[in-house]
């Protein structure tokens, strides 16, 4: 990895999210890491993404100090920090205001497994976290969304709860890469939008059996998976 292709891959991962109509105007961000060298590339605050290039992003430390770039970082940037320092399986992290995913944050609502498109990519419901309480809204509001976050998975494997709900905001997702984030970020974004429909045509539908969310999970992830193609050697 060089400093030069984690910008690019960073830029093409927040240009996803504009391609797959998750962000409006400046709303959302995507990052990426580099781990040997404790390297964050993040999108500029404010910045329209019809403008932006490798160099508009911001390289900080993991202290947030700012390393390169003459414009400020995202806003979020203390929620990627906490969540880079807290899983240190991710290499990217994605955040989008996206309209059905954000109905059901705002909803304060957990979205259950009702199929198989949800169980290809969480091994349970996609969690939303508890209310952020008034002190710590006044105070480091972004660090304790991602403190939030973090509290909210738990002892999940991230890298089978690939995103969050944030109760009264929106997503956060993330990934091996900052491309696998913003792949997982369109996702979430599906299985809410498939959720809500499930529900207005059947409001009394249940969670798929455990048996069949576990076939679908784990014949992806994890030993046993043998979905997809092995890769080159």
């Amino acid at each position: 990895m060089s400093l030069k292709n984690l910008r690019e891959e960073v830029l093409e991962a927040n240009l996803e999210l504009v391609r797959r109509g998750l962000v409006l105007y400046t709303f959302g961000n995507a990052s990426g890491i580099w781990r040997e060298q404790g390297l964050v590339v993040i999108k500029p605050s404010g910045v329209p993404y019809e403008t932006m290039k490798p160099e508009d992003l911001v390289v900080v430390d993991l202290q947030g100090n700012i390393v390169e770039g003459a414009l400020r970082p995202s806003s979020d940037l203390p929620t990627h920090l906490v969540l880079y320092k807290a899983f240190p399986a991710i290499g990217g992290v994605a955040h989008t205001h996206s309209r059905a995913a954000t109905s059901w944050a705002q909803a304060r609502r957990a979205i259950p497994c009702f199929g198989t498109t949800h169980a290809d990519y969480f091994h349970g419901p996609i969690p939303v976290t508890k209310p952020m309480k008034p002190a710590e809204i006044r105070k480091d509001y972004e660090l304790n969304t991602g403190v939030a976050i973090v509290r909210c998975i738990g002892k999940r494997d991230p890298l089978h709860t690939p995103g969050v709900l944030v109760a009264g905001h929106a997503p956060f997702c993330w990934g091996v890469t900052p491309a696998e984030a913003a792949h997982n970020a369109v996702i979430v974004e599906e299985i809410a939008a498939l959720a809500l429909q499930t529900l207005t045509a059947n409001h009394k539908v249940r969670p798929i059996e455990k048996a069949l969310h576990e076939k679908h999970f784990f014949r992806k992830h994890g030993n046993t998976a043998y979905y997809g193609q092995k890769p080159a050697r």
